[in-house]
């Protein structure tokens, strides 16, 4: 792709180093900015710098956050006791928008993958037995993708927890095998946390 501005190429580059963005998408995009008012381009920039300086992790949770706990974790209407154990913040937003959970999350921040190099010690599950451990959680619900990696997180965690007394679940197989949560419709994903089954009986399955 040849370009007749230098200043125009390295934005162009740098665009498209965003995923799912091809040099094409890029140029249009940023050709699209070009046209704007400059104070569009200002505020957007300074959001993303906002974003990418401001932005904290709830020490409660592991979810997104603007200040110290997420605004989810300082709802006192939702159950403290009921928790969802969900991959990122994606998951969140993703059972969030279907209004059928009341409970708060826990964000692991990935899934167990050796492949990949991930272990246990890489994701935030010593925070969550430690949780269990006081006593401040009745239920687990484990919303993780239905993929070999998301089971497997599913087990170490079970595993870590299963002496204490607690309930384990799992968001009903409505979510076909292999999807992950972000692309589920809203209709499906609330059912199946609304259905979900005890975590024991996705095991024999």
């Amino acid at each position: 792709m040849d370009f007749s501005s230098k200043l125009l190429e390295n934005a162009v580059n740098e665009v498209s180093r965003l995923p799912g963005i091809g040099k094409r998408t890029a140029l249009r995009l940023v050709l699209h900015l070009l046209k704007q008012p400059k104070d569009h381009t200002k505020f957007l920039s300074e959001a993303l710098l906002h974003v990418r300086n401001d932005v904290k992790t709830c020490e409660k949770c592991h979810n997104i956050s603007d200040t110290v706990f997420c605004d989810i974790c300082q709802n006192t209407k939702r159950n403290p006791e009921i928790v969802c154990v969900v991959e990122d913040i994606r998951d969140v937003m993703a059972i969030e928008s279907t209004s059928q959970f009341n409970g708060l999350y826990h964000v692991l921040g990935g899934k167990i993958s050796p492949i990949e190099g991930i272990g246990p010690q890489n994701l935030q599950i010593e925070s969550l037995v430690s949780k269990v451990e006081k006593g401040e959680v009745k239920e687990l619900i484990f919303a993780l993708s239905s993929t070999m990696e998301g089971d497997t997180t599913n087990f170490y965690i079970f595993k870590q927890i299963e002496k204490f007394d607690i309930t384990t679940s799992t968001i009903a197989r409505g979510i076909s095998v292999g999807d992950e949560l972000e692309y589920a419709d809203e209709v499906t994903l609330g059912r199946s946390i609304v259905n979900r089954i005890p975590f024991s009986q996705s095991l024999k399955a």
